[in-house]
């Protein structure tokens, strides 16, 4: 399968790979996520309070940067949405950027939770299924001629590799098939945390402190 570059081939890796994400305390000010490769090196984070040039950001806008905060992808909700949709567009924010894509969440009953548009090719669209807050959930490719889905990237628990112990949601994995831009998945992801609740579900492992294994990204 060739490259599906959405923001930059370099965050499209040739093997699978799985990507450690860690969203950070929501108890103090910049909080947000941060993402490491499985070498344990930074590459992607996302500020709440700050985006590129430590600029306050609106309520309704997410900035995806990379490790050094240039800024990758601007993430805006529409309003008013019934379907709480919001629309990716490619670098900063400018006057007469276009989006990318969008994602919403699906009005049609037994479709998949989330679907995702990508603008300029009517025939590429992802469907995300699954629960974001168990931190279960699936990015499919889908083709809209044989009806096919293909797995592209997968949300899942992280097990502590030394102590096989399931670690707490705000530590997690985002696994990646060869050549899907890493990028596009962590902004998929971010919206997702914006659409759904963690507080809607309970979680025997709230408790546990995961900050000792945003570096350990082996697993």
């Amino acid at each position: 399968m060739g490259r599906m570059v959405m923001v930059d081939e370099k965050f499209c890796f040739e093997e699978e790979t799985q990507l450690t994400v860690h969203k950070t305390s929501v108890f103090y000010r910049g909080d947000g996520f941060v993402v490491y490769n499985p070498k344990g090196e930074l590459i992607l984070r996302f500020d709440s309070y700050y985006g590129p040039h430590g600029h306050p950001l609106p309520k309704d806008e997410l900035v995806l940067m990379d490790a050094t905060g240039n800024c990758l992808l601007t993430l805006i909700r529409k309003k008013p949405s019934l379907h709480q949709r919001w629309e990716g567009l490619l670098g900063e924010k400018t006057k007469n950027e276009s989006p990318i894509f969008c994602v919403h969440r699906s009005s049609i009953i037994g479709r998949s939770n989330v679907v995702v548009d990508v603008y300029g090719d009517p025939s590429q669209e992802y469907h995300i299924d699954g629960s974001y807050p168990h931190r279960c959930c699936t990015i499919y490719n889908t083709s809209l001629e044989s009806s096919s889905k293909e797995p592209m990237a997968e949300i899942k628990r992280k097990v502590d590799p030394s102590t096989h112990v399931m670690l707490g949601k705000n530590v997690f994995l985002l696994c990646l098939r060869p050549g899907f831009d890493s990028a596009f998945a962590m902004a998929l992801v971010l919206i997702l945390d914006q659409m759904f609740d963690d507080a809607d579900i309970d979680d025997d492992d709230a408790k546990e402190d995961p900050t000792h294994v945003a570096l350990d990204s082996s697993s």
